[in-house]
């Protein structure tokens, strides 16, 4: 994943902590038992540079992967900061007690009847049992993370699991140092300057000793949109890149209930971002990319370049429905404020602005269809209207499904509109930026 936070300062402290461990000075300790297969494999150290508030001082944090190892200092009086680890190995080992015996002998069984017949129906039955065992105890062990979030909450990995769909995640997951580290300093209320994990140990295929790594895709990328509350695609100093989850507001609406949005919770990781730093909007029920700005002078210049339609987007929809005739073509439509039904827009053609798309259908999955749409224009609920306006009157007559506004939304349904694809010039470097964040639908 990407890195979340600037590298530079924390990267400084992680090398200063392997010089630490190296002199003698903080013991890097074995505290849990270590399995046969990771023996004398290296760790990541990782170090959070950040500012505590209350305090009005820098705070140093430092961890180590895993949870069966643990950072100890010689001097007792150290002001710096070793996270310990959410869950320990002696909670973890007593939590897959239960079913660890019978595991291990349905694999001695399934290993005896691959010798004999691979395709046996035994050997079959044995395999889904094993497999729901070893499901049943890697829930038993992610229902002991516990994790504090962007805004002080409490959130459980459990949690985190449903919103992918109860796909579990590997083990090891939540044994990283950047969730113990962002859950420590969430806890305590403290400021983001600075993030890195640094590996320390013997040279492996994928990771070198002293060598600064990203937070891993497989457990960190699971785990840490949820905790931090956004999902970064992209950042440097001057601009951040979310994937904004459906459901979540764009900037804050009327009402204290509406203060959540994508702007706030950029904010709350970057203090300097400017109040209103979004440079486009995405609507509530729309999830995709979404560009924020982190300071004014990149916030004026994004803002120019969606003006003077510099800025190419493209975006995933599903149709309720199949879409029949040509593959690709072009709607061109006026659509105006429904003043007495907000935010509802209405077909308009004498007072109606033009709302230009272009559309390929990419295919037709399980009654519905797969539609790429890329808009000319930047009208609201444009690609809405695109999809759901009678054919006669132009549009494709078909609306998007999980449309509350143009179509229908049952129960637990979103709206399956994805922001994709987006093509911009960087507001300061004037580098050409294109991102692509897929659906996941």
């Amino acid at each position: 994943m990407f890195p979340p936070f600037p590298q530079e300062s924390a990267r400084h402290y992680c090398q200063k902590l392997i010089s630490q461990i190296e002199n003698g000075e903080v013991f890097l300790k074995q505290v849990g038992r270590e399995s046969l297969e990771r023996k004398d494999q290296g760790v990541m150290i990782g170090s959070l540079v950040c500012w505590d508030k209350k305090e009005k001082k820098r705070i140093i944090l430092y961890a180590v992967s895993g949870n069966n190892k643990q950072l100890i200092p010689v001097n007792t009086n150290s002001k710096d900061l070793f996270v310990p680890s959410i869950v320990s190995s002696e909670q973890i080992d007593q939590a897959l007690k239960e079913n660890d015996k019978e595991i291990h002998e349905l694999t001695e069984q399934i290993n005896e009847l691959t010798l004999i017949n691979k395709a046996s129906p035994q050997r079959a039955r044995l395999l889904k049992k094993r497999t729901a065992l070893t499901d049943s105890s890697l829930q038993k062990v992610f229902h002991l993370y516990l994790f504090t979030k962007y805004d002080g909450r409490k959130l459980s990995l459990n949690e985190i699991i449903k919103c992918h769909n109860n796909h579990l995640p590997p083990t090891g997951t939540g044994d990283c140092c950047a969730p113990k580290l962002l859950s420590y300093a969430f806890e305590k209320d403290y400021e983001i300057i600075s993030m890195d994990e640094v590996y320390y140990g013997r040279d492996t295929k994928n990771k070198k000793n002293g060598i600064s790594y990203a937070p891993c895709d497989e457990r960190c990328g699971y785990i840490l949109p949820s905790i931090m509350g956004l999902e970064i695609l992209y950042r440097d100093k001057d601009i951040v890149v979310i994937n904004k989850p459906s459901g979540l507001l764009s900037v804050p609406g009327k009402g204290k209930d509406k203060e959540d949005c994508a702007e706030a919770r950029v904010r709350n990781l970057f203090p300097d971002a400017p109040k209103q730093c979004a440079v486009h909007r995405l609507d509530m029920e729309t999830s995709g990319i979404l560009v924020l700005a982190l300071n004014k002078e990149a916030h004026r210049k994004l803002n120019e370049q969606f003006a003077e339609g510099k800025v190419h987007k493209k975006y995933i929809a599903l149709l309720d429905g199949i879409l029949h005739g040509k593959p690709e073509g072009r709607t061109e439509l006026p659509f105006r404020l429904d003043i007495e039904n907000r935010p509802h827009q209405i077909y308009d053609p004498v007072n109606g602005k033009i709302g230009i798309t272009e559309w390929k259908k990419l295919g037709v999955e399980k009654g519905l269809t797969r539609i790429e749409f890329s808009p000319l224009t930047g009208r609201t609920h444009q690609l809405r209207l695109a999809a759901s306006c009678p054919k006669e009157l132009g549009g494709l007559g078909i609306p998007i499904k999980g449309d509350s506004l143009y179509g229908s939304c049952k129960e637990g349904e979103r709206l399956m509109l994805h922001a994709a694809e987006i093509e911009f010039f960087h507001p300061v470097s004037g580098e050409k930026i294109h991102l692509i964040c897929q659906p996941d639908f």
